[in-house]
């Protein structure tokens, strides 16, 4: 069984535009108990993103590819040079412990293709450990507590059957198991839980760590709050469920499930 240790793991910050909360991004994963490898990958370079680089010592490299944000993602995945990868998102935070606890996981699990933790969220300056949405994530996530059922391919999509309830920011990547471009930009919201899907048929583990180590912030600027506003997860989502279930049984689980999503819609 392969033994990793901080030197195998990094962060890419995937930054777009001139975020306010980039900094408080950078400074969550510099202050890691664990100390891991540290860039930004950006497709908009700009005098914001290489100021707070050059304060806290970061390589910012640049997206020159595909545009969007499976074009960054990819791009983030493919500059990295060690065999576990995070592609932390700019407005998110992430717990001191975070790296460690995916490092513990990684090291007890048998062949893992993915690590990720529950999360919280930050809404308006306040953390949110418990709400529906969360509840129901939970809820869906528990098969994956069981040990042995981490490596079962049915269990995996089991849990994606009913929807995604894995949070994108709170994944570290095994790289030997990600294909050259594991995001298809053909999807605007629901690329994560896409690639979830076809990485689920892979032989290997998806890893839960149940204990909360980052904070995924929803707030108006959002990318996915604007997807959801305009109905484009709608859609996506629909897909995605007839990927597994006939398209009657589709239907009914996409209207649930965005009922439980509207806790992303933000009141102005």
């Amino acid at each position: 069984m392969k033994t990793y240790t901080a030197a195998d793991l990094s962060f890419v910050i995937c930054a777009y535009g001139e975020s306010p909360y980039l900094e408080e991004c950078i400074r969550s994963l510099k202050r890691q108990s664990v100390k891991a490898k540290t860039a930004i990958m950006t497709s908009t370079p700009n005098v914001h993103i290489y100021q707070l680089a050059e304060l806290y010592g970061l390589e910012v490299k640049v997206n020159r590819g595909e545009s969007g944000i499976a074009g960054d993602w990819n791009a983030a995945l493919a500059s990295s040079d060690t065999e576990l990868t995070v592609i932390a998102h700019q407005d998110d935070i992430y717990g001191r412990d975070y790296a460690a606890s995916v490092l513990l996981a990684a090291n007890e699990a048998e062949d893992p293709i993915l690590i990720f933790t529950d999360y919280g969220e930050r809404r308006g300056g306040e953390n949110v450990y418990h709400n529906r949405l969360l509840g129901v994530k939970r809820l869906m996530l528990a098969p994956l507590k069981i040990k042995g059922l981490a490596p079962s391919v049915a269990a995996r999509r089991l849990v994606l059957s009913l929807g995604s309830p894995i949070c994108c920011p709170s994944v570290c990547y095994v790289m030997e198991h990600m294909p050259e471009k594991l995001f298809d930009p053909l999807y605007k919201v629901s690329l994560d839980w896409d690639a979830w899907e076809r990485l689920s048929r892979k032989e290997g583990s998806f890893v839960y760590v149940p204990g909360i180590h980052m904070l995924h912030r929803i707030h108006k600027g959002s990318e996915t709050t604007k997807l959801i506003e305009d109905l484009t997860r709608n859609s996506e989502d629909l897909g995605m469920y007839e990927r597994f279930w006939p398209e009657s049984i589709a239907k009914l689980l996409e209207h649930f499930y965005s009922r439980a999503e509207e806790s992303n819609r933000l009141d102005d």
